[in-house]
């Protein structure tokens, strides 16, 4: 039982392992005391057992769990997300009081926290969805964290959440992102790009590997070496640690006996979803989502397979062939985060957030998934530019594109003439080429759309919007704007 005599400005809600990682984080910070609470109270006990000396204050109720915080106050909930996490929020905000603060650090879907927001609002509480990245580790050594909210309740919160933030060039990868939904949908986009960008790898390693004949030993040098450079990031680095791991059982590589089919939690099919919704062509997550779903369908894979009586011969390659895939993967990985700050943009504009993008790039450059290098030229990117049309406009990612162009179309040619599917590069080429063209095929289709639907067009030479009467005698008439 707690000793309600002791106060906690802060508390957990949750303690598995990423709820008693994120604990011990909070509690290994000078000024924080850490309250934690877990429905089934072994799991509480098993923290207290292990790290019990970092001065928690354990609750074996809920109600006990409260009267520990001081206040405002203040509880992490980091449970499974959907219903669990409701039912501990309606728990918290029976007991709570006007102005205490309910933080959800839990991987939930944005439209749940704009609804739970404005629902505990209306009682005087304070909602924070916060969008937490780094996996355990980062949870017990400094994740990115993003949260939204309202400015009140990051007056209180900042000061906690920064304690515990990692840190990137001096500065705490934590920043608020806006209100209600903000932070949680940033996550979302977050974890949008991890799916392009680790689709980008392992097609690099795969083409790397077919195309290129090299052995799993030789890759670990190729991508310990571009981790050295520009591409440097966590997911690189992992990339050659995976690869260097001998299965136990037979000695071979362990990437060679993992059977290849991807799972996943969902965050990128949201991240696919409202980029539709919103309009917005995010080709590179989404075939990174396909991908992953194509993977998993081995009955219709092997069906396939046994009626293809003959693959393309493998191509002999140039040279620079390691160089061409390096350049590759920079190129499309500009994309991927091109087309998610889109995202972002557009989600901003539609739920009326004020996010920093500068700010966003900042926090995701330690303690997240997708850390790297690379982010402090977008920083700089949006230092220079808040209202860049896209990242592939500033003068940096344009010359450094320019620059691997040539090379990125030489994989993509090599990847189609050997029968390799490279979906990440060729869609991050082809939505490269789109920008770039001066006219689009888009005419064609808008014609269609007006020859069986009335759906008009507009016209290059005056303006105004058109119909051409298509079953009749084909004449031409200027519809009238529209009053709706």
């Amino acid at each position: 039982m707690a000793d309600n005599k002791q106060q906690a400005n802060i508390g957990v809600v949750g303690l598995a392992v990423m709820g008693s990682n994120l604990a011990r984080n909070l509690a290994s910070r000078d000024g924080n005391t850490v309250a934690v609470y877990n429905r089934t109270y072994a799991r509480t006990q098993e923290l207290m057992d292990e790290h019990g000396d970092m001065g928690f204050i354990a609750s074996e109720t809920i109600d006990d769990f409260v009267a520990s915080l001081s206040k405002p106050r203040t509880a992490i909930i980091m449970v499974q997300a959907g219903k669990g996490t409701d039912a501990v929020i309606g728990q918290l905000a029976e007991r709570f009081e006007e102005g205490d603060i309910i933080v959800d650090g839990g991987n939930a879907n944005f439209h749940d926290t704009i609804r739970r927001e404005h629902e505990l609002r209306e009682k005087g509480l304070n909602f924070v969805g916060t969008g937490i990245s780094g996996g355990e580790e980062g949870a017990l050594k400094g994740p990115s964290i993003m949260p939204g909210g309202s400015a009140e309740a990051w007056e209180t919160l900042g000061p906690i959440l920064k304690s515990i933030a990692a840190v990137a060039e001096g500065e705490p990868c934590v920043t608020h992102i806006g209100t209600d939904g903000a932070g949680h949908f940033v996550k979302m986009v977050h974890n949008g790009i991890e799916y392009a960008d680790m689709q980008l790898i392992a097609e690099s390693y795969d083409l790397l590997r077919r195309v290129g004949g090299h052995s799993t030993e030789e890759l670990v040098s190729i991508f310990e070496r571009w981790n050295d450079g520009d591409l440097e990031s966590y997911l690189i680095e992992i990339t050659a640690e995976v690869l260097k791991q001998k299965d136990a059982d037979t000695g071979k590589p362990l990437v060679d006996v993992i059977r290849d089919e991807a799972g996943s939690k969902g965050t990128g099919v949201w991240t696919v979803q409202n980029a539709v919704g919103l309009g917005i062509p995010v080709s590179g997550i989404g075939e990174a989502v396909f991908a992953r779903a194509v993977s998993s369908k081995p009955e219709q894979r092997a069906a396939v397979q046994k009626t293809v009586t003959s693959r393309p011969e493998i191509p002999s390659v140039p040279d620079s062939f390691e160089d061409d895939v390096r350049a590759a993967l920079y190129a499309s990985k500009v994309v991927a985060y091109a087309q998610g700050f889109d995202l972002i943009i557009a989600g901003a504009k539609e739920y009326d957030w004020d996010i920093n993008l500068g700010n966003v790039a900042k926090i995701w450059r330690g303690g997240c998934i997708i850390r790297a290098q690379f982010l402090n030229r977008i920083v700089e990117a949006y230092d220079k530019n808040p209202d860049l049309p896209s990242l592939l406009v500033d003068p940096y990612f344009a010359k450094a594109v320019a620059e691997g162009e040539a090379a990125w179309r030489r994989i993509v040619g090599i990847a189609a003439a050997s029968g390799i599917p490279a979906p990440g590069f060729s869609s991050a080429l082809a939505y490269f080429d789109s920008l770039a063209s001066d006219r689009l095929p888009a005419s064609l289709i808008q014609g269609q759309r007006d020859f069986f639907g009335a759906h008009t067009y507009g016209r290059i030479d005056k303006p105004g919007t058109f119909h051409t009467m298509w079953s009749e005698d084909r004449r031409e008439v200027e519809q009238e704007p529209s009053t709706h």
